[in-house]
Parts: C-alpha cells; structure tokens; sequence
C-alpha cells in the first residue's frame, strides 16, 4: 500500500524518508544487482548486498484464529546447518502510516547478529486487517499467535525468543512478555509504563497528544471500543470504562507477570517525552525485580531512536542490540555486556553518560524555595531560602490562550531540535503579567543541576468551581529575559466551590538539567497550555496565594556538580 508523507503530523516520514524505505523494501524482496545498486544515494547499496548473501527476506500475511490477516515480513539467516537453530526477534511496529516498514533499517544488523527476525504491524495498523485496539487483550492474544506461528519455523530456537519494539511496538512487546513467557527479554524504546496517567495527568487530560495519536490510528480504524474511549475522554468523562481500557493496556500492572518470570527488561524515554508519562516508565523500572535497564534521554518521544530505526548509531538500538545478544544469544551487538540500572544523559549534553543502580540514588534531594510576593512596583517576585512567606495573593486570567510559556510549540519536533542542540529559546520578559504569575531566584554562584522531580505547592482559588493551573521550572538569563524550560507538569481542580481556596501539592516531570553559574531558576504559573484541556472558564481569573501554615513553595532536588 502506498503511503504519502503527512505535512504537519510530527510522526510521518518525510518523502526522502518513505523513497528510502520503499528502495530498501525492493531490494528485499528482490535482490537484484539493479535494486540494490539503487540504495547507492543513500549510501545502503553494500549493506544490503551483504544481508542479501546473509539472510533471505519473506513478506508474509499470518492469519489469526478470527481469519484476520497480519501483514509481517521475515528474516531468516541463509546458513545455518542442518539441525542448527537461532534467536528470533519479535518487532511489532511503532504507531506509524507504515507500520512495520519502519523496522527496515535495523533488519541487516540483526541478521548479521545472527537472529531470525519477524516484524509485524499490528492489527488494523498498516496493511494489516482488523481494527486498532491500542495494545488491549485483542492484540496481545494477536501476538501469542505470531510467536506461536514464528516458533512453527525450523530455523528458529523457541527457547531464545525477544522482542524489540519502539512506541507503540514497545507498548505491544512488554503486554507480551507479561502474558507469554516463551519472550525471553524485552528492549522497548520511547515506551510507556502507565496509559492512563499518559493521557490524565494531576485531573488534566493530555488532550493533544491524545488527538495526535487519534489522527495516527485513523478513527474509522480503531474498534467500537475504543472510539467509545476516544469521545469519553473528549467530553472529560473519565469513567470506570476508561481507566479499565487503559489499565488494560498498562504494563505498570504487569508487574507481578515480569517478576515471576525475571524477564529482563530494557526501557528507554527522554525528558522531554510529551506523549507518555515518565514518571510512569520510572515507576515500571523501580518495580521490576528482574535483570533491568533504563536510558532517559535528552528530547522527546521517540527523537533518540530514530536513527537506529533508520540503521545508524543511536543509544536506544544500540542498548537493543546489547540487551538481546547478552539474554537470547545473538551477536548484533558491538560484544560489550548491556549496562543495566539507570543511564541518562542531562540537559542539553548529548555526549553525556551518566550511570546510577536506581531511581532512589538518581534523584538528589530536594531543596525548598519559598514564593514571596512581589514587592511594592514590582510585577515579578522571588524564589527564596529566607524562610516561608505568608500573606500574600496574585490573580492571573484565564483567556483560553497561551503565554509564551508553553511545554512545547511543537510535539516531538521541539524535543528533535534540543538534541540536534536548539533548544526552544522562551521570551520570558515578553510574557503578559496579568496571564501569568513568576517567581525568579538569585543568580547563581556556581553551576547547579537539576535531577529529579521537583514538587511545588501553591493555594488556588479560581471564581469558578473548576480551574486548571500550568507550572513551569525555567532557565532564566538573567541578561537577556530570555529561558529554556527544565520541566512542568498541570494540575486542574475540579468540584470544588467557587470561590473556595485550595492548597495544592505536585510533582513536575522529572528533569536532570545543569544550569551555568549566573543563571537563575523561575518558576512560571499561568492558567493554559496547549498540551493540555483547561478546565477554567474563560475570562474568570485565578487567585494564587500562600496562607500562613500552608505557604507557597517550589523543592527542587538540587545539587552542584561534583
């Protein structure tokens, strides 16, 4: 089926990217010295001429027991002798127009490694029949059958089978192992841990990424099931329905499977990840009791990976490679054990390595700074250690639109560009002080960073009985007015009486950024963001303040640079 490039949509392939990729396919299925001497623009011609004389490429349709057709594609290597068996990699497909295409690149690595390689699309994704159930029961009783259809062949070892999977593929390997054991290690990268705080975050719903993916999956695609799902949470209605669909769909609730069995797993996200939640991956890696490794990563959803997917270097395939060498034998690796526990690189240093046993020696401690009010002619206040500040209230509008602080003006195109180096450059002098509340820190003294998940506390009292809230911790130049954003996260109230002040406690995405001597830490509270629904009524304002006994503060967990 031919797929054309989407403008706009942050997960479509560019028209070089799709000719690449359609290149490479015809010189799959059909290995001529013309079809491969085509990969010579891209510089692939002698890869593929290698896999060519390594491994034989099938396209393959599988049947599930419902008559549904899955559209795959298998590797097998050419060689081996009689009797002689090899580890095989499960690849279900990241949520993309091209399904399980998108894996092409990774395919000479693996049979160079010596592994078996089934890539698939997942049911109503691609080519593939069916309807899209997002990783529910249906996909995963999908997958058994697969397994149990790639162990039918020959060549392939049923005691060394893996699975490798990104986004979407991730989501679907991890339900997988969790139901079959016969998965013998797990490597998932821009994976998720929890879907539905992904999708409702502090009572917030995290309605574009929502919408994005909706886009993705195509509505006329997605089963009754889910499009009940999809036009609940559109109208806010976040009912038992919803959160069994994504607790369904939750490998944070398949822990009790993965310890039982001590599946190895390997979880990679990034800091800036705006399409799953983080803290949810971080949560699946404390509470799994086998052989385990997680990399968090400068950028967003999926930026880390994508040159592995295409091929290339990157850390997350890399780390894949490591991962399924050392636990179903292969050898598409560079030969170096897999490091397992916690490798991250900090804000914006990509050549950073970093390396911790777990998420409770990661995170430093936190240090509280309190919101003072602002000074007699002064439209901003500070961030201070002199103690708690009572007594003081600042009211910000709620118009519907944004200030210039935002989580990001693009999805994962803003997080690509902080790991090419660009990140977003925040105006934080432009922002309107009447939409906004900013708090501002002294210069520091030395270099800082941040490593962990800030908390902040605040009382809201919105005029009406529902509000919703936006913090961001910032980067401020303190010459030029200008920030970069270490993290955020929302938090709406809801039911509560209008008018009522509120005292609110949470926690920001995690964030593992340094921050240069001279700069100051800021801490930005509007009332929208478009990441986010909003709660507020417009043109209602919102009333900040911090009572004596519940003042307001930000603890950040940080450290200076040892």
């Amino acid at each position: 089926m031919p797929v054309e490039s989407t403008p706009g949509n942050p997960f479509t392939p560019s028209t070089d990217e799709l000719a690449r990729l359609e290149a490479i396919r015809e010189a799959l299925v059909n290995p001529s010295p013309r079809a491969i001497g085509r990969l010579d623009q891209w510089g692939l011609a002698d890869t593929y001429e290698t896999y060519a004389q390594t491994a034989a490429y099938t396209e393959v349709s599988i049947t599930m027991s419902d008559g549904t057709l899955i559209d795959a594609a298998l590797s097998v290597p050419r060689d081996l002798a009689p009797g002689q068996t090899c580890p095989a990699v499960v690849m279900p497909a990241p949520l993309i127009s091209i399904g399980r295409r998108a894996y092409l690149g990774m395919f000479p690595r693996w049979a160079l490694g010596g592994y078996a390689v089934l890539a698939y699309s997942q049911r109503g994704l691609a080519d593939s029949g069916g309807e899209i159930h997002v990783a529910g029961p249906q996909d995963v009783a999908d997958a058994v059958e697969i397994v149990d259809w790639l162990i039918g062949h020959e060549a392939v070892d049923p005691e060394r089978i893996g699975c490798f999977g990104s986004s979407y593929g991730a989501g679907t390997s991890l339900l997988l192992a969790a139901e079959d054991p016969r998965v013998r290690a797990v490597a998932g990268t821009s994976a998720w841990g929890d879907l539905f705080t992904s999708l409702y975050q502090n009572g917030t719903r995290h309605l574009k990424a929502f919408e994005t993916l909706v886009q993705l999956f195509g509505e006329d695609r997605c089963s009754p099931e889910f499009r009940e799902v999809i036009q609940k949470i559109r109208a806010d209605v976040i009912d038992e329905q919803v959160i069994g669909f994504a607790r369904d769909r939750s490998p944070r609730h398949r822990l009790p499977a993965y310890n039982a069995n001590r599946t190895p797993i390997l979880l990679t996200t990034a800091w800036h990840e705006t399409i799953f939640s983080v803290p949810a991956v971080i949560d699946l890696f404390t509470g799994l009791e086998g052989p385990k490794s997680l990399l968090v990563q400068v950028g967003d959803h999926g930026n880390g990976e994508l040159g592995g997917l295409a091929g290339l270097l990157s850390k997350p395939t890399e780390m894949a490679y490591r991962w399924l060498d050392h636990h179903i034998g292969g050898s598409a690796g560079d030969g170096r054990e897999p490091r397992f526990g916690i490798r991250s690189e900090y804000m914006h240093n990509l050549l950073s390595d970093l390396h911790h046993p777990d998420w409770a020696s990661y995170a430093l401690p936190r240090k509280r700074f309190h919101l003072a009010g602002a000074s007699a002619g002064q439209l901003d206040a500070e961030l201070t250690e002199d103690g708690p500040q009572p007594g003081w209230s600042r009211s910000v509008k709620a118009t519907g639109e944004s200030t210039e602080a935002v989580v990001a003006p693009k999805l994962v195109q803003t997080g690509l560009a902080e790991r090419m180096g660009l990140p977003h450059v925040y105006r934080t002098a432009d922002i309107d002080r009447g939409l906004a509340a900013i708090w501002t820190g002294a210069p520091l003294a030395r270099a800082m960073r941040v490593q962990g998940d800030p908390e902040v506390r605040v009382t809201v009292k919105p005029q009406e009985k529902d509000a919703t809230i936006v913090a961001y911790l910032m980067d401020s130049d303190p010459a030029t007015g200008k920030a970069a954003i270490i993290t955020h996260a929302p938090f709406t109230i809801t039911g509560e009486q209008a008018g009522r002040a509120t005292t609110v406690a949470f926690t920001l995405q995690p964030a593992h950024y340094v921050l240069a001597r001279g700069r100051r830490l800021q801490l930005i509270i509007d009332t929208h963001d478009p990441l986010f629904a909003d709660a507020n009524t417009p043109l209602t304002t919102v009333e900040i303040s911090s009572p004596q006994g519940a003042e307001s503060c930000i603890d950040i967990p940080l450290g200076t640079l040892d």
